[in-house]
């Protein structure tokens, strides 16, 4: 007779292995994508808020910060 020492969950090693790499990698994905997303939408949303102010017949650029 085959004594029955071996773990149960032995089998299941390589696969939840292989699903926790998967959520390491969505969380690292969703977090660089959502980074480089607002990354881009700060600079395009900063070019309206800046305005010409004119002050003493000289123009000066300015900008208006959140």
């Amino acid at each position: 007779m085959r004594p029955k020492t071996l773990s149960a969950i032995g089998g299941w090693h390589s696969f939840l292995f292989c699903i926790g790499m998967y959520v390491i990698a969505l969380f690292f994905s969703i977090f660089v994508c959502s980074s480089i997303f607002y990354a881009i939408n700060t600079k395009s949303s900063q070019g309206k808020n800046i305005y010409v102010e004119k002050s003493n017949g000289k123009q000066t650029l300015a900008s208006v910060g959140h």
